[in-house]
């Protein structure tokens, strides 16, 4: 038994076949909203050469969102400091390239050294 992927009741072939508008039903009003204003010019840009594209393509847009003619590809999401490679799945439809590279890292603490307290000021150094 093959279990076949779909999205929202849609295997990505169907998905890949519709254009934009309809697929802007299928996807939360807030990304609705963005793509019925029309796409910037950076973005129309960037996806003319993903489609091109024969290795990662890089991209400054963290707030693009993610069609289904993407899925399949792999990209480089700048995230302030580092490019983090990002491969598109099905399940990433419809949210933003900017949510899959996180901008900042989970601070870790270590502990305390010399000096650090006043209650520290008189430990033995050994």
């Amino acid at each position: 038994m093959v279990k076949i992927l779909t999205w929202k009741g849609k295997t990505i072939e169907e998905l890949q076949k519709i254009p934009i508008e309809e697929f802007s039903k299928l996807i939360p009003s807030r990304q609705r909203r963005s793509l019925s204003r029309g796409m910037p010019e950076k973005h129309k840009g960037f996806l003319e050469r993903l489609r091109k594209a024969k290795k990662p393509m890089k991209t400054h847009c963290r707030d693009m969102v993610i069609l289904p003619e993407m899925v399949g590809k792999k990209i480089l999401i700048y995230g302030g400091k580092e490019w983090v490679t990002i491969e598109l799945k099905q399940e990433m439809l419809g949210h933003r390239l900017g949510e899959f590279a996180q901008t900042n890292k989970k601070v870790l603490h270590s502990s305390p050294g010399i000096g650090a307290t006043k209650s520290s000021k008189f430990q033995p150094l050994k």
